[in-house]
């Protein structure tokens, strides 16, 4: 991540939304915990690229539950508040089949994220 303050800024608003919990933060980052998962916001002296490509090998996208489908709507209604682009928008909430309930979001460094409903 280039920017380290705005991935804490991006990722922190979307990390509390979804019920995670900040549990340590040092000068280069910092490390968030919820349901026996962890994720950790950091930076590198030796970054390859300043932009994140998703579409390159690796990892295309992180996969968050986020409880019934109203959950998941009000944190794509607030997205763009926080730094994060909707994407698939003509095809939400089911551009991952008719039954399947998400929203695919971006952010400014190129991570998507999807947000999925897990209770109807």
């Amino acid at each position: 991540m280039a920017d380290l303050a705005e991935a804490r800024a991006e990722w922190g608003w979307l990390l509390r939304e979804l019920g995670f919990e900040r549990e340590r933060v040092w000068p280069e980052g910092e490390s968030w915990a919820a349901g026996g998962a962890y994720l950790t916001l950091t930076t590198s002296p030796n970054l390859s690229a300043v932009a994140h490509d998703r579409r390159a090998p690796g990892v295309n996208h992180l996969a968050f539950r986020a409880g019934v489908p109203d959950r998941v709507d009000a944190i794509m209604a607030q997205a763009e508040q926080h730094g994060w682009r909707p994407l698939y928008q003509d095809r939400y909430p089911h551009a991952g089949g008719p039954d399947h309930y998400a929203g695919w979001l971006q952010n400014s460094a190129g991570f998507k994220a999807e947000v999925v409903a897990d209770e109807s």
